[in-house]
């Protein structure tokens, strides 16, 4: 898909989640247009992985797998060794998710990440153990609804950012494993 239909893509999904939810969607803001059509991530450096998208010491893809959480784990599991759902750093590696989320399913963007709460603590670990340093939640998030809340999606009601949601739900699955090339 060529980047003009990428940021055509973004575009028309912005103005129809900004009338549904009455507001302008401050998680898709022009920077991160003007990002994903200029800067969209590079291939993985390793030419077995070169489907997968580099987003700073990771590779990463996006499967449009609807999945509940711990199968969505197994499957990233299987799929390349090392292998975990998608664990965000930085807020430029959640605009690069974002990018590659958008051009592979710009109509249902909603994803598990690698996110989960530690024991109902209000707590958020990543599985794959690398360190909690960044989060970008919806405002008023995470809320652990009916003490049933434990993973963590992204795109639930604000493009990029992040919701505490039940596991058992299904969503797609971005997979990711940490590039040592």
């Amino acid at each position: 898909m060529k980047a003009a239909s990428v940021l055509t893509i973004l575009c028309l999904w912005a103005s129809a989640n900004a009338r549904k939810t009455g507001r302008e969607d401050s998680g898709l803001s022009v920077r991160v247009k003007e990002y994903c059509y200029n800067q969209f991530p590079p291939a993985c450096d390793i030419s077995k992985y070169a489907d997968w998208y580099r987003v700073g010491s990771y590779c990463l893809k996006y499967f449009n797998t609807p999945l509940n959480f711990s199968d969505a784990e197994f499957f990233c599991r299987n799929a390349v060794p090392g292998g975990h759902l998608v664990s965000v750093h930085s807020q430029q590696a959640n605009t690069d998710l974002l990018c590659i989320i958008m051009k592979h399913n710009a109509s249902h963007p909603r994803i598990w990440t690698g996110g989960m709460e530690l024991f109902q603590s209000n707590k958020f670990i990543w599985i794959d153990g690398s360190r909690w340093e960044y989060q970008n939640w919806v405002p008023g998030q995470p809320d652990n609804t009916r003490n049933n809340e434990d993973c963590v999606e992204m795109n639930w009601s604000h493009t990029g950012k992040w919701n505490d949601d039940t596991c058992r739900n299904e969503k797609a699955v971005v997979c990711s494993f940490k590039n040592r090339v």
